[in-house]
């Protein structure tokens, strides 16, 4: 009776429904519920026989029962282990009598904000024992995102709860026919893009070994009609740095359930009387203008909201790294004459990276980590001289660290053994092991060592590595019946490291690194400032990976270097250097071998970067060509209030006239999101020169000649302004 009333509501007073409050959240009375409104999107939810029920999420138009998809049925707003299994649980727990069944019935609800941001809260109990469930929401309107979140709580006052599985949250689908969109690849070939219909089943993305370059910890969801520009696409992404899954559940009708969190895979926890555990959060978004708008929107609210604010709003350096040029070789001499070049081409920020530390002298990198004294070997006055030298040039000093790592030839593995993940009787890696960080003598120790570090060293900035995968996740010293909490307390202790420093030195700008993009998530990026994407630097590989990239993540964040690596063959200086002004540009060449030619193309295209970043680092980006469809990318950056716009255009290849240049790569290129009644004035930046004047609509919708001559690795950087 309760949904045929709700039925009969909805179909003869939408309107009245839905000009209820131009608030994000509405508390609703017939039915009884919530919603959350953005710009372009409603998230529905109703209570109906005590159960908390997710019924709508999708396009504001659509919300009312006379356009909505008939498929839309009310599901569980926490799929938990109870009940008739046919869903994928978000919260399994075990009771102190082994009850494995949980019935959560609806309790209370508040709304307030954070931050000056809407939040809700949900509370619901087990309606039997003392476990209570909280579920967060918070709602960005301007970006059509809702961020959720889960807290679960032990109420007893004698009896613990074992949680074997605790999600961060789920979205359910209407039936329809789905396409999913990932990033995965491998080390060095990182954020490939991957496209695939949804059939009938569970398909996980996941991550068990700490490290991401595997997959990606985001998804993208589209109608199978959805296009770049059109239609509805549900969109996600995690913010969790440890082991986490994705879970995409379709039903034979084509209803689809989005899970996702913490992969407890090989995990638990105990919740002792009166402890709570909060999962990481799950952001999802939904986009009735396709795939370039989610992408925009996601950019932006990371810009805005999840980006440490330290330097959230600040332009990112042009930085130099030294690992190309000397490996783990390096000594005061040397990092010096790399200096005084980098000072001359225009670099804002000097990095040594690798091999700065006590005992790392094998080239295998089997020796010293876990050091952090600096080697008088290599700077006998320590870091002092070189950091003096670099400031007084005018540049900012950054160093490499990898903390969470040690090798079993350094000085803190000889002296405490017990401190890093192993088993008994198995090796593992023998050469590098990871410190368990939910050993607080482990933590206190990087705490200590590089509080050390930086309060004795004028550091600007850190660039923060993980190298290994965890394969043996063994705590022998853990406490009773913590042992398969190890991993979870790992990552949570990896955040608590990085926010205490950031509190300490609150001026140091961080990049997260893990053998590249091993750790490029939002669990991270709300402690760092950017991020190295891939240890391939190779251009044309760079196009491939940097795309896919820049799907999920904002400019700002990727960090890209000019080097001298050829995977494929070699390609011109200018041409490596327009791939990375596409990000955060970087150099990690040794350019003290550069000629003066090589020199000058690089002091022009740093100066041409300074006068277009802020464009590239806080404009919209959209993709127009990408590199897996031909042998051609291109990209697009667009300001906010759309009066500048850069287009970068690059060759991979030389196309054969009156076969791939007519079938593959169009002689055209349209752009997105100019204004249309506006003209525009085009300008090559290489040559600084103007190439003409167009309409808003006309460059949309006719679209220029393909600027860059039909010749292999060759590129062109475009500006476009409106007349004033």
């Amino acid at each position: 009776m309760i949904k045929i009333r709700l039925f009969l509501y909805l179909f003869f007073f939408p309107s009245l429904f839905l000009s209820l409050s131009a608030q994000e959240i509405i508390n609703t009375v017939n039915p009884e519920g919530w919603i959350l409104q953005t710009d372009n999107s409603v998230y529905q939810m109703t209570v109906s026989n005590n159960k908390v029920e997710h019924v709508f999420y999708g396009q504001k138009d659509q919300f009312d029962f006379k356009r909505r998809n008939t498929k839309w049925a009310p599901l569980d707003e926490i799929p938990v282990r109870g009940g008739l299994p046919y869903k994928t649980p978000v919260i399994e727990v075990v009771f102190s009598d082994d009850v494995r069944d949980l019935n959560l019935v609806y309790d209370s609800y508040q709304i307030t904000n954070d931050n000056g941001i809407p939040l809700l809260k949900i509370v619901q109990k087990d309606s039997h024992y003392p476990f209570e469930v909280t579920s967060y929401f918070k709602v960005y309107k301007e970006f059509d995102i809702i961020e959720k979140w889960i807290s679960v709580t032990n109420t007893d006052k004698e009896n613990k709860v074992l949680i074997e599985n605790l999600l961060s949250g789920s979205v359910n689908l209407p039936a329809d026919k789905y396409i999913l969109t990932q990033f995965s690849g491998r080390y060095m070939n990182e954020f490939q893009i991957e496209r695939a219909h949804l059939t009938t089943g569970l398909k996980v993305i996941q991550s068990k070994g700490f490290k991401s370059n595997e997959n990606a910890p985001w998804f993208m969801v589209q109608t199978s009609e959805a296009t770049k520009s059109d239609g509805s696409t549900w969109f996600g992404s995690l913010h969790y740095s440890g082991n986490w899954g994705l879970f995409f559940e379709q039903k034979f009708d084509g209803a689809l359930q989005i899970t996702g969190g913490i992969n407890f895979w090989d995990s638990n926890w105990t919740l002792f009387p009166g402890q709570s555990f909060i999962s990481p959060k799950i952001t999802f978004g939904y986009s009735n203008r396709g795939a370039d708008n989610a992408s925009v929107n996601l950019a932006n609210y990371i810009r805005s909201h999840v980006l440490p604010s330290n330097f959230r709003d600040e332009l990112r350096p042009v930085l130099y790294n030294s690992w190309e040029a000397t490996h783990y070789d390096v000594n005061e001499q040397q990092q010096i004459k790399l200096a005084d070049v980098a000072k001359e081409i225009g670099v804002e920020l000097f990095v040594v990276d690798d091999g700065w530390f006590k005992d790392r002298t094998d080239g295998r990198s089997q020796s010293g980590l876990g050091n952090f004294d600096v080697d008088t070997h290599k700077f006998p006055n320590g870091l002092k001289p070189l950091i003096d030298h670099v400031h007084g040039l005018g540049m900012k000093f950054g160093l490499w660290v990898e903390p969470e790592n040690v090798n079993p030839n350094s000085d803190i593995y000889r002296k405490h053994p017990e401190w890093v993940f192993q088993f008994p009787n198995r090796e593992g890696n023998k050469f590098r092991k990871i410190l368990n960080l939910a050993n607080e003598g482990a933590y206190g120790y990087l705490l200590n060592s590089l509080t050390n570090l930086l309060e004795n060293n004028d550091i600007d900035f850190i660039k923060w590595d993980q190298n290994n995968h965890l394969s043996e996740p063994g705590w022998q010293e853990a406490p009773q019946g913590l042992k398969r909490e190890a991993r979870i307390r790992h990552t949570e202790n990896v955040y608590r490291l990085v926010d205490e420093l950031r509190k300490k030195f609150p001026d140091v700008l961080f990049e997260t690194c893990a053998s590249g993009g091993g750790r490029v998530d939002l669990g991270m990026l709300s402690r760092m400032d950017q991020a190295w994407l891939s240890d391939n630097t190779d251009p044309i590989d760079r196009l491939f990976i940097q795309h896919g990239y820049a799907k999920m993540l904002p400019a700002n964040t990727m960090v890209s270097w000019v080097t001298s690596m050829t995977r494929h063959q070699t390609m011109p200086l200018d041409y490596r250097f327009d791939v990375s002004m596409t990000g955060v540009l970087g150099i990690g060449a040794d350019i003290t071998t550069w000629n003066d030619e090589e020199k000058e193309i690089a002091r022009k295209k740093i100066e041409q970067y300074k006068n277009i970043r802020g464009i590239v680092q806080k404009g919209d980006h959209y993709s127009l060509i990408s590199p897996f469809e031909t042998n051609r990318s291109a990209s697009q950056y667009v300001t906010h209030d759309k009066n500048f716009s850069l287009l970068f255009c690059f060759n991979m290849a030389y196309n054969a006239t009156g076969s791939q240049f007519i079938e593959r790569g169009s002689k055209s290129i349209q752009l997105m999101s100019l204004r249309p009644d506006s003209m525009y004035i085009v300008k090559d930046i290489s040559e600084n020169k103007e190439i003409g004047r167009y309409t808003g609509s006309f460059l949309m919708n006719v679209g220029l000649n393909w600027p860059v001559e039909n010749r292999t690795y060759k590129s062109k950087i475009l500006l476009l302004e409106t007349e004033i």
